[in-house]
C-alpha cells in the first residue's frame, strides 16, 4: 500500500484495506490468535488456495499480517496481525454487532 497516496475520504482509506471479503474474514480469524495457511483455509471454506495466498500476500504488503517461516521440512507458516492489523478490531467488532442486531430484528 502506498500510505502517501490514500484516498483523501477517511471511509475510502479503511476500505481500501478490507474491501475485500477475504481479507475482513481472515482479519475475524487472525483478531483470536495465530494461525497457519491450513487453519485459515479450513475457516474460510470455499476459499481457494490461491486466493488465500492472494489476500494473504496483499495483507503483508499493507502491513497488515506478518508472516513467519519456520526453517523445517516440510514447511511452517504462521501468520498473525501486526498493530495496524490489530486496529481494525473495532472495526471488525462493530461490523459484528451491526450483523447481530440485524438478525436479531428480523
Amino acid at each position: 500500500m502506498d500510505y502517501n497516496n490514500l484516498p483523501a475520504c477517511p471511509v475510502q482509506t479503511c476500505l481500501s484495506f478490507i474491501s475485500d471479503k477475504w481479507k475482513i474474514l481472515i482479519i475475524r480469524d487472525l483478531l483470536t490468535g495465530t494461525k497457519r495457511f491450513n487453519e485459515l483455509k479450513k475457516s474460510l471454506a470455499p476459499v481457494t488456495q490461491k486466493m488465500l495466498t492472494q489476500q494473504l500476500r496483499q495483507m503483508e504488503d499493507d502491513g497488515l499480517i506478518n508472516r513467519k517461516v519456520y526453517p523445517v521440512v516440510p514447511p511452517k507458516v504462521e501468520y498473525s496481525l501486526t498493530e495496524l492489523g490489530l486496529s481494525l478490531k473495532p472495526v471488525i467488532e462493530a461490523m459484528k454487532k451491526w450483523g447481530e442486531d440485524l438478525k436479531n430484528n428480523q
